[in-house]
């Protein structure tokens, strides 16, 4: 078994990495899934940014059936000589040593993905297990590490984490395993995760992973990325390489029409910053350095009403933005305010003025920066904090729009002209949102009530408490009625399937008298101006029948919902209700009264019979199948669908906002062809018994 105990020469190294195993949400946000992400975009991004700097135009990624990852690349290898200060090998230095890398003042990199110099080590003291193997000059240099401390493993019986572990104790050393061709260089790093630090539902997510490596693909033109999944017995193979770069990117997230073209707005800037670095006696000294940012922005306007744009730093992502998006962001609200206010007689714009959120109106952009070591606040790397770059990118950003406002191209001025009428346009209909809004406010409670007249309400008048029931047809409704708790139990019924949302235009969505009847009981608006804290119910819980139009029904529910009210779904306010496919009657002997057993499913039914059987115990037949819910009394329906202390409930959650996008574009929107590809695909996997027939 592997041993714990720590040499004393490798006491100052693991100082600093029990640290980390100590606080890992430190480095690495948290110790699920997403923690686990973290480390291999760690590694992966060490070289991704090889191949930024010129080397190595190939990365492999393959997860492995015993829960291992390898990441391999062509680039320059590891350093395998002696670090002087050290003394030891730069394997070892990279991988033991928090702040140690290429990447602080060295000039190895001009631009890489900043990182905090702690990746490589904090994903080794995370890993029960990490080897890296390293080809340079002419041989295959190897190192093995257990819980951060090198050594060696008895892999006599197979390459294993659990194998029987030595630790260095003089010295440690790098083996080598081979030869390779002179001129042949590259680097694999394969772990194994701290079963001791992560938890057991923990595990590399295969979808996650093919949307990073595609959006890396697009961020590095030339960059091949190889993922294989080997964990199932099909094994999975997936290649990103584009050569567009984040032109092509930008053309791949917009869905909607086009109301201008793709525009490309770059730049450079110059910064000063003072840094501390070793001078040569081997102290930190500050000293003021100039630095260099290169600006790359791609726009586009479309005719939709949605939001997309994302923001890197060194091709490292930012979702939560920093000083690059706040620049941005600053830059096209002053060009589009300049432009408006130049044409304000023909626009009639009186007093209002353009907000940030009508110029974001169905833009798609990607907002990109190249910058030497660039600060982070955090180490997850979400926000950019280099205080320099919001002036540059704003400059940058400001000027390129504005020539292309001001070009004479007729292209340029038609697409213009029609990317600043929809701003303005927005701008009017926000401001008339905001005027209508406050004339329903100064309504009195004597007046009508707008709200639906088939809305059963409850009583309560705490929102959190409440819940909003749809409910599938007008049958359902009169048991629900009786089922129902009225204290916090409101039921809104529906007729049939709503109108598809995906499909159609916003105006058609609210002509709909369904949707529009939902929104109106929820009394939070919907789109841009949905606010959740004026939401009228804690939770909104989608009750069909358990069949397939019942869950057709639901599915068109949801894409309203996603769609049109999302922050509800992202805040775990969502719900399907689970209503029972079949009741079992257990018969039982003499006076006691029999037992009564619902199922969910069919396997779980055949179980149940199973089980019954084997018991010697008997049941009644026929076994009764509910095909709606209209079919139960009101007893039956709330024992197993309505009554908190019996019923389940499916929380719709948005794990990848991104993914659920693609996903109802896919099987909701107006594309035919990728959905008919789709439902090819995936008729293998299909099961018969699951049809409702």
């Amino acid at each position: 078994m592997p041993s714990n105990d720590y040499s004393a020469r490798h006491l100052s190294v693991l100082e600093g990495l029990e640290a980390v195993r100590k606080r890992p949400g430190m480095y690495i946000g948290s110790t699920d899934s997403r923690g686990l992400m973290h480390c291999l975009w760690e590694i992966i991004d060490n070289s991704v940014d090889e191949a930024l700097a010129g080397f190595g135009r190939s990365i492999w990624v393959t997860l492995h059936k015993d829960k291992s990852v390898e990441i391999s690349d062509e680039a320059r290898g590891i350093p395998v000589d002696i670090e002087p200060k050290t003394g030891l090998s730069g394997v070892e230095v990279v991988f033991t040593k928090l702040h140690a890398g290429g990447k602080f003042g060295s000039g190895s990199y001009a631009a890489s993905g900043g990182l905090h110099g702690v990746g490589a080590s904090v994903v080794n003291a995370l890993s029960e297990r990490l080897d890296v193997e390293v080809d340079r000059d002419g041989k295959t240099f190897a190192m093995s590490f257990h819980r951060g401390e090198p050594g060696t493993f008895d892999d006599k019986k197979g390459i294993a984490p659990g194998n029987s572990f030595k630790a260095f104790s003089d010295k440690s050393y790098l083996r080598e395993i081979g030869k390779v061709a002179k001129g042949k260089t590259g680097s694999r790093v394969r772990f194994w995760p701290d079963k001791q630090i992560f938890v057991k539902e923990s595990e590399f997510v295969l979808e996650e992973i093919l949307a990073r490596a595609r959006q890396t693909a697009f961020l590095v033109p030339g960059l091949k990325l190889i993922v294989s999944d080997q964990r199932s017995a099909k094994a999975e193979n997936h290649e990103f390489y584009f050569q567009g770069g984040i032109i092509e990117f930008v053309d791949f997230l917009a869905k909607d029409a086009p109301l201008s073209n793709i525009w490309r707005l770059s730049g450079t800037g110059n910064y000063s910053e003072t840094v501390p670095v070793l001078n040569a006696k081997g102290n930190m000294e500050s000293k003021e350095i100039e630095r260099k940012c290169e600006v790359d922005v791609v726009v586009r306007w479309g005719s939709e009403y949605d939001t997309n744009v994302k923001s890197f730093v060194n091709i490292i992502a930012t979702p939560k933005g920093g000083t690059h998006m706040q620049g941005f962001e600053q830059a096209v609200l002053k060009v589009f305010r300049t432009q408006a206010e130049a044409n304000s007689r023909k626009f009639r714009l009186g007093n209002d003025k353009i907000e940030k959120d009508d110029v974001l109106t169905g833009l798609t952009a990607i907002v990109t920066v190249r910058l030497p070591e660039p600060q982070f606040e955090g180490q997850t790397k979400e926000i950019l904090g280099t205080p320099a770059i919001k002036n540059i990118v704003s400059n940058v950003v400001t000027k390129a729009l504005t020539d292309r406002f001001n070009s004479s191209k007729r292209d340029d001025k038609a697409q213009t002209a029609l990317v600043l009428e929809k701003v303005v346009n927005e701008m009017k209909s926000r401001v008339s949102a905001r005027t209508h809004k406050e004339t329903q406010r100064r309504k009195t409670a004597l007046e009508s009530s707008s709200l639906p007249t088939k809305l059963v309400d409850c009583r309560t008048q705490d929102t959190l408490d409440s819940e909003l029931i749809i409910v599938e047809g007008e049958s359902a409704l009169g048991t629900a009625k009786l089922a129902r708790n009225s204290e916090y139990q409101a039921l809104l019924p529906i007729r049939g399937k709503i109108l598809n949302v995906q499909k159609a235009a916003i105006t058609d969505m609210l002509n709909n008298a369904e949707c529009a009847s939902i929104i109106q009981v929820l009394g939070a608006g919907s789109g841009r101006t949905f606010d959740l804290s004026s939401a009228r119910y804690g939770k909104i819980i989608l009750m069909s029948d358990a069949d397939v139009d019942g869950a057709h029904i639901r599915t068109l529910l949801l894409t309203l919902f996603y769609k049109y009210m999302r922050p509800l779904v992202e805040d775990g306010r969502v719900f399907a209700a689970v209503p029972p496919l079949h009741r079992v009657v257990i018969v039982n002997p003499g006076s006691k009264a029999n037992e009564i057993v619902y199922t969910y499913s069919q396997s779980e039914l055949e179980n149940l019979l199973a089980k019954l059987e084997k018991a010697g115990k008997k049941y009644q037949e026929p076994i009764q199948r509910y095909k709606g819910l209209g079919e139960m009394d009101a007893d039956q329906l709330a024992e197993t669908t309505m009554d908190r202390k019996s019923r389940a409930l499916r929380r719709v959650t948005v794990a990848d906002a991104e993914q659920a996008e693609r996903m109802f574009e896919l099987l909701m929107g107006n594309e035919v062809a990728p959905r008919r590809d789709f439902i090819i695909d995936q008729a293998d996997s299909f099961e018969r018994e699951r049809i409702d027939a």
